[in-house]
């Protein structure tokens, strides 16, 4: 940077002196000075911005590294800004003094008053063209020749050519007789003359100016139309005449002199500002570098001030780490390099105890590690709550317990998770009230059962019983233990009903057949005794009444066959063959809605009770028809379809059946297979309780879920997925091989 401000110093004071070489050069030592400005405002922006960085990362001797350098940056800016405007004043001033403003103010006024000169001659010569013009009008081609010469001598001119209206030359006088093609006045010219009659103007003057240009004298020529005489035919063309008078050579010179001063005097004013320009950029360049300087000097000896402090930073920076490796030592003979090797002594005496500690840290960690896996795999849900019922930490067993996403909330209320607002505040009062009451009376724990996502009766799609269980821990901190006992009470529910059926049916069974009986015996006594209304009144009635017992006798069957369904005898079942045997009960003859089966010929024998799968394809089937029949009309009833399919490994056999009905409300999806819940009018409610405990008894998992088409619900859909028992014996199979048409 030093050897380029000598560079542009020496080039600079050569160009002071030689304007030349200042102008072959100009380009080049302004696009210097920019690269360098812009190179030495790059180091410095970043230096500025490493030490910024550095201040932000809170490094040790950032802000002993900003002073120092504020400092030297003061020391060389604030000189060299006075300095720099002190020159530049000195430089702005200095040339503008060089060029006096009243110089160039008379050349100006001594131009203008050529110019000034110029056109009144010309304006005089215009004049006496047009006087001419007319005097002209009276002479005959043939005699214009003799006209023009005295003309020429009348006005003293040095040429006087008359033309035609299309630029012909008709005659002239003068020293232009002797050029063989004199200069035609142009088309332009011509017609400006005829809207103005008259037109002068300066010709050569310019060729004079130019320095080795052709030495031609300058000369005022006039322009003007002379009129046709009288005795001439009507609309005949005018003619025109042209006089050329030199001009005063003291006038000639004397304006050529006033324009090369002030065009010398241009230049120069222009080199001026160029000089004035390059002056101040170079101020500005050691400016620069005076900066660049002091920042320079800063950064190093902050650095050279700052490094044993920097390494003993470093060292507690890694120690605050966790580092304990050995620190660098500063070589060094005063305090500081000692202060850096006693830290190096305490950074390994801490590693040495770490050691310890570690060894101590992964014990417990393996404890605890042990103690997490089992809490993960716990069925029941682990919650620990604060004071305030937030969440400070849970298991995966409480968000299936409580059918919530726990698991997001830790930090956050019990209350705040969807759902669980009430549950939270029942939490909440069950903690308060045992720790009122467990000084008291010796508690260590509560117990309370909860239904939690009950809606409308405690039926819901989602709902769920839990038991929850709450104690204290230490730290004001309050644990929670839930089990899900949803399936033990649809058990519960299971075995009520069945004790339920079997008391209605023991019950109401006995009196069905005497009050059957006794209206038919009725009926017989008196028939043909009566008159016709009274005896059609007793039909009606008796018929009522038997239609009603035998309805009676159908619902304690069902309550029976709940109650007293049989244990499930096991055997291999062909299940495509028993499915086409109980299609056969469903033709179009015996059935208002159709069905239609989809058989895999590949499926092989599962381990059932023939019997009790039956019962279980006419239940879903039944219900099939009588949710498609809710739906249409006759005769465009949608058919009911069966399949089977056999699974990819084989292993299991699905029975699927599904119908095009209205589907299932969400409340009753999830306690469709529980005994009285139904959405048919008519019906008990027993139908899929009775398929859900005959799957029981196979060990088969029973699904039921809505199918969606469009977005809407089209219709129901119960699946039932048994075992094989390995017999690879396929059922029978349709014409093509996959399906068995049964209506």
């Amino acid at each position: 940077m030093a050897g380029i401000g000598l560079v542009l110093i020496f080039m600079l004071a050569q160009a002071t002196n030689n304007r030349a070489l200042y102008e072959r050069n100009y380009a080049r030592l302004f696009t210097l000075n920019m690269v360098v400005a812009g190179l030495l405002m790059l180091v410095i922006g970043w230096m500025a911005l490493r030490l910024w960085r550095r201040l932000r990362q809170g490094k040790f001797g950032s802000r002993l590294l900003v002073k120092l350098a504020a400092i030297f940056a003061l020391v060389g800016v604030v000189p060299g800004i006075l300095v720099y405007t002190v020159s530049y004043q000195f430089v702005s001033r200095s040339i503008e003094s060089w060029f006096d403003v009243k110089v160039e103010g008379a050349l100006d006024a001594g131009l203008n008053l050529g110019r000034a000169t110029l056109d009144s001659l010309t304006d005089d010569l215009a004049n006496k063209a047009r006087v001419a013009g007319i005097q002209m009008s009276q002479v005959p081609d043939a005699g214009a020749a003799l006209a023009l010469d005295r003309l020429r001598a009348q006005l003293g001119a040095s040429n006087a050519v008359l033309w035609s209206s299309n630029g012909q030359l008709i005659a002239m006088a003068g020293s232009s007789r002797f050029e063989l093609t004199p200069d035609r006045p142009g088309l332009q010219q011509l017609r400006q003359v005829r809207v103005d009659r008259a037109l002068a103007f300066v010709e050569g003057l310019d060729e004079a100016a130019t320095p080795g240009g052709p030495s031609v004298m300058p000369s005022i020529k006039a322009l003007a139309q002379v009129p046709r005489p009288g005795f001439e035919l009507v609309g005949s063309e005018p003619r025109y005449l042209q006089i050329s008078q030199p001009l005063p050579s003291a006038v000639v010179s004397n304006a050529l002199a006033v324009q090369e001063a002030n065009r010398e005097y241009q230049e120069r004013a222009v080199a001026r500002e160029g000089l004035r320009r390059m002056y101040i950029g170079t101020l500005t360049l050691c400016l620069f570098l005076a900066v660049f300087g002091a920042v320079l000097l800063a950064v190093l000896f902050g650095n050279q001030l700052a490094r044993p402090l920097l390494v003993l930073a470093e060292g507690v920076r890694q120690v605050a780490a966790g580092d304990l490796r050995p620190t660098p030592v500063f070589q060094g003979r005063d305090e500081l390099g000692g202060l850096t090797r006693s830290f190096a002594d305490m950074t390994q005496q801490l590693a040495d105890a770490r050691m310890a500690v570690e060894r101590s840290l992964r014990e417990l960690d393996a404890a605890r590690a042990n103690l997490q896996t089992i809490q993960d795999n716990l069925t029941a849900g682990v919650m620990v709550l604060d004071s305030g019922g937030a969440i400070m930490s849970t298991n995966p067993g409480a968000t299936r317990v409580l059918r919530a996403p726990v698991a997001a909330f830790e930090g956050k209320p019990l209350a705040e998770v969807p759902g669980l607002a009430e549950f939270a505040l029942a939490v909440q009062q069950r903690f308060e009230d045992f720790e009122s009451d467990a000084a008291q009376h010796g508690l260590d724990h509560w117990q309370h059962a909860f239904e939690l996502h009950a809606r409308g009766g405690g039926v819901a799609h989602d709902a769920v019983s839990i038991v929850a269980r709450g104690a204290r821990l230490p730290g004001a901190l309050r644990l929670l233990v839930l089990d899900d006992i949803s399936e033990i009470v649809s058990a519960q529910r299971a075995q009520a009903w069945g004790e339920v059926a079997r008391r209605l049916a023991h019950e109401i069974k006995n009196p069905l057949t005497p009050i059957q009986l006794s209206a038919e015996r009725l009926a017989m006594k008196l028939a043909g005794k009566l008159d016709s209304p009274e005896e059609a009144v007793l039909s009606k009635s008796v018929r009522t009444i038997v239609d009603q017992v035998d309805a009676m006798k159908r619902l304690v069957n069902e309550f029976r066959d709940y109650a007293r369904l049989p244990a499930a005898e096991l055997k291999p079942v062909d299940l495509n063959a028993l499915v086409s045997d109980v299609l056969q009960l469903y033709g179009s003859e015996n059935a208002k809605v159709p069905v239609q089966a989809e058989l895999d010929p590949r499926c092989p024998p599962i381990l059932g009770d023939a019997q009790q799968l039956r019962q279980v394809i006419h239940n879903l089937l039944q219900n099939a028809q009588d949710a498609t029949e809710g739906m249409a009309q006759a005769p465009n009833l949608p058919p009911v379809l069966i399949r089977t399919r056999m699974s990819d490994s084989g292993q299991r056999v699905r029975l699927i059946v599904q119908d095009s009905g209205p589907g299932f409300a969400d409340p009753i999806l999830k306690r469709a297979f529980e005994p009285y819940v139904t959405t048919k009018s008519k019906g008990t409610g027993l139908g899929l309780a009775v398929v859900k405990k005959i799957a029981d008894e196979h060990g088969a998992r029973v699904e039921l879920n809505n199918r969606m088409g469009d977005g809407h619900v089209a219709g129901a859909q119960v699946s039932l997925s048994f075992a094989a028992t390995g017999d690879r014996r396929a059922g029978p199979a349709g014409p093509d091989g996959g399906t068995t048409p049964a209506s």
